[in-house]
């Protein structure tokens, strides 16, 4: 850094909530610098410009007020060393985890556990990474002995929805909550009658349209190595994961005969440990 470079620097790690306040004017003038000294520090410290810069000095603000210890940056460069992916991953789903958990509605998820615990019949709708969730959720629901199924072709999800009546159940699963082929199965078995939900990044997009209930993921942060599709998938599954428990919470009495029974069916196809 050029000793100019240094005096962004010191000011923006030495009060981090009073620097992301200020426009990049506003720094150059604090450091007696200029805009595009700011700007080339920003880059310099690893952001594409100023205004990534003032988005993570607030997010280090909040930590240090929380007294958490600021995440590891999860934006992954090609030369990494192996061992610097994981623990880079590591802290970023451990973030994605503690967002959508801070960030879940319990009203909305006690209400969505509810539909699906007394649904006659349930349809999970989910393409790409998010089909894959819809997977796990259909098979996890089976095993404890509810009609549960995943539709990841657009044309089947249709054709299933259709079918759906008043006290059944249907899950839509997209992160950025736009995804068509999620979102029009959804709003057939909306107007069908049948209870709906939606599991996705974005709250406020389409498919919330046609959900009774919302259940929210973190946003987490796109990067070249680590596409959308796989950060969404982490608070995806633990969505999953809340509405299944909770579910076998409500059914134990069905559910734990149900579970033991699909497990014990699947012994024989284990393969014994050899000494």
């Amino acid at each position: 850094m050029t000793r100019s470079m240094q005096r962004v620097a010191e000011a923006v790690a030495g009060d981090p909530a009073g620097c992301a306040a200020l426009t990049v004017t506003g720094l150059a003038r604090l450091t007696g610098t200029s805009e595009a000294t700011v700007v080339r520090t920003a880059r310099l410290l690893g952001y594409p410009g100023y205004r990534d810069l003032r988005l993570a000095l607030a997010g280090l603000a909040v930590h240090q007020q929380s007294g958490r210890a600021p995440a590891v940056t999860a934006d992954i460069a090609v030369d990494d060393p192996i061992a610097d992916v994981v623990t880079k991953l590591a802290h970023d789903e451990q973030q994605t985890l503690a967002d959508t958990a801070a960030g879940l509605d319990t009203v909305q998820l006690g209400a969505a556990v509810a539909a699906l615990a007394g649904a006659g019949r349930i349809d999970v709708y989910g393409v790409g990474a998010s089909g894959l969730v819809a997977q796990d959720l259909a098979q996890k629901l089976l095993r404890i002995g509810l009609v549960a199924h995943a539709h990841g072709d657009p044309h089947l999800a249709v054709t299933n929805a259709v079918q759906l009546h008043s006290g059944d159940a249907a899950v839509a699963i997209s992160h950025s909550g736009s995804t068509g082929d999620v979102i029009e199965p959804l709003r057939v078995a909306f107007g069908r009658g049948a209870t709906t939900v939606a599991i996705t990044g974005r709250p406020d997009g389409p498919v919330s349209q046609y959900a009774d209930h919302v259940l929210t993921t973190s946003t987490a942060r796109e990067t070249d190595l680590r596409p959308a599709a796989m950060s969404s998938r982490t608070g995806q599954l633990l969505v999953v994961d809340c509405l299944f428990i909770g579910v076998m919470q409500r059914t134990y009495e069905t559910a734990a005969p149900a579970l033991a029974a699909s497990y014990e069916a699947l012994a024989h196809r284990r393969t014994p440990r050899t000494r």
